[in-house]
C-alpha cells in the first residue's frame, strides 16, 4: 500500500497534505504517529464517565490533528462533534461520538495497513 492509497482508504486529501507538508517522508513521519496520540483514548472515556469538557478537549484535539493532515472524513466528523460538546453536553453528542469512532477506526486500520506494508 502506498501512502497515497492510505489516503483514499481513510478518506483524506493526500494532494493538500503534500501541498502543506512539501515531502512524503514527512506526511508519512506524521501520519505514523498519529496512532500513538491519545486523544481519541481520552475522548471515549470522557464520553463514558460524563466529562463532557474534557471530551471538548480530546475531540477538539482530533480535529486539529485531522486537519493538518488532510483527514477530511474524521476531521469533518471530530468537528462537528467539537461544536456539539462546545458548551457541554448535547443530545447530538452521542450520534457524533459514535461516528467518530467509526472513522477513527477506518483511520486507524488504514494506518496500519500502511505500515505493514512499509515495514521490513
Amino acid at each position: 500500500m502506498t501512502l497515497q492509497e492510505c489516503y483514499a482508504a481513510l478518506g483524506g486529501d493526500y494532494d493538500e497534505v503534500l501541498g502543506r507538508l512539501r515531502s512524503e517522508r514527512m506526511i508519512q513521519k506524521f501520519v505514523l504517529r498519529f496512532l500513538e496520540d491519545k486523544s481519541y483514548d481520552l475522548l471515549c472515556a470522557s464520553m463514558e464517565s460524563g466529562n463532557y469538557e474534557e471530551a471538548f478537549r480530546a475531540a477538539h484535539t482530533i480535529k486539529g490533528v485531522c486537519q493538518n493532515l488532510s483527514f477530511t472524513l474524521l476531521g469533518k466528523s471530530s468537528s462537528e462533534l467539537s461544536e456539539a460538546l462546545r458548551n457541554g453536553y448535547t443530545p447530538e453528542a452521542d450520534a457524533l461520538v459514535e461516528q467518530v469512532k467509526a472513522e477513527y477506526q477506518q483511520t486507524a486500520q488504514a494506518i496500519r495497513a500502511f505500515q505493514e506494508a512499509t515495514a521490513g
